[in-house]
């Protein structure tokens, strides 16, 4: 039977990459018109590296405004914030400059603007409706870590009265433009850099295993992994190789072309977002430690599938799950729940969450109740 099905492409107008972030950035901003430009960016390189100077000069008068208080996860709370400083400021124009929390809350930033959402409680009234206001106000993304989130229109935010990362979404949520500039790299932590570009591994792997992938999705998913996985070993061995950082960034963006064209991610996913919502694990620590596991307790459903993660890796003929153990362990990276100090008695709770999220009832191997999932923090232990 001949193949059928869709690709939705996004709302993104171009990716810069391979050239310095404030020299690209004071060009797309001419570009687009933009008068009034709002940051978001790192506290810690807004305070400790030139970074953001760097933003602020080339931009000049334009710039109107910094937050730079985003805390992991992006809680409701300094999304709101975030937002009224925005609105105070009368931006036209996003930038952000940091990791995938400081990316999330702007893309929600956006919606709050255009919703007139201005309380924590207000944000029920974006969330999952079908009838929310467009963003008016755009956002260009400058990446600092490889999870990948500026690639994608959902943003995760962090209810903190129920500690539930919500999704918010619209398709002008993406950011308008990107810009790849692994020398921004430099100052993020390795454990982090390397942690997150593993969270694009999880993106392409998911993907390339998930049912309804698709030859478009799983092309760009089994190149980026190739280049996450000998780019991310090359910058751990010498963190000066900018060409490495970039191939970790081109792999964290192909990493995300099966998701944002509407392929579902699995279990490691959905179960991620529990343990980094409930018990603050990063994002990246979270694919460390399910995705080897998700991968061994999927194989008796997609055996072939897992057969072109091992290739793409280097490893033909091997397992995937061992081969992904080995690269991880290789990279210094947490393996176990145990490493992250989470014992069996927090298991129903995860397992009765994680199948409220998008993912887990869209994993390859069915997993119609939370026993399933419990099997799998069982291997994780």
């Amino acid at each position: 039977m001949t193949a059928s099905g869709r690709i939705v492409f996004s709302r993104m107008e171009e990716v810069i990459f391979g050239r310095p972030a404030a020299e690209a950035l004071a060009e797309l901003v001419e570009r687009l018109g933009a008068a009034r430009v709002f940051l978001m960016v790192s506290g810690t390189l807004n305070r400790e590296t030139d970074e953001i100077e760097k933003l602020r000069r080339a931009l000049g008068n334009k710039c109107v405004g910094t937050f730079d208080r985003m805390p992991a996860h992006s809680p409701r709370s300094a999304v709101i914030a975030a937002a009224e400083q925005a609105r105070e400021a009368r931006a036209d124009l996003i930038v952000t400059l940091g990791g995938g929390s400081i990316t999330d809350a702007a893309k929600a930033v956006q919606l709050c603007l255009s919703n007139d959402v201005r309380t924590v409680d207000d944000m029920d009234r974006i969330r999952g409706a079908v009838d929310v206001k467009p963003p008016t106000v755009r956002q260009i993304s400058i990446p600092t870590t490889l999870s990948a989130g500026e690639f994608s229109a959902i943003a995760g935010v962090t209810n903190e009265a129920t500690k539930v990362k919500e999704m918010f979404r619209h398709p002008l949520t993406i950011p308008q433009a990107v810009v790849l500039d692994p020398e921004v790299t430099r100052h993020t932590p390795m454990w982090l850099l390397l942690s997150t570009g593993i969270r694009a591994v999880d993106h392409c792997v998911e993907g390339v295993c998930s049912n309804e992938s698709n030859e478009f999705s799983n092309a760009s998913s089994l190149h980026g992994l190739s280049l996450l996985a000998r780019g991310l070993a090359r910058v751990k061995a010498d963190p000066t190789d900018m060409a490495a950082r970039l191939d970790c960034q081109t792999g964290s963006w192909l990493s995300m072309a099966g998701l944002a064209a509407g392929v579902p991610m699995g279990a490691s996913h959905g179960i991620g977002y529990v343990l980094g919502a409930v018990f603050d694990v990063p994002h990246g620590h979270t694919s460390c430690i399910m995705l080897p596991w998700v991968m061994r307790w999927n194989k008796p459903a997609n055996a072939d599938r897992q057969a072109l993660i091992a290739s793409a890796m280097g490893h033909p003929g091997e397992d995937a799950g061992d081969v992904l153990d080995r690269f991880i362990r290789g990279l210094d990276m947490p393996r176990t729940l145990s490493d992250v100090k989470i014992g069996r008695e927090h298991f129903d709770r995860i397992a009765q969450q994680a199948m409220g999220t998008p993912w887990v009832p869209r994993n390859p191997r069915p997993i119609p109740t939370p026993a399933e999932v419990k099997e799998i923090l069982e291997l994780a232990a």
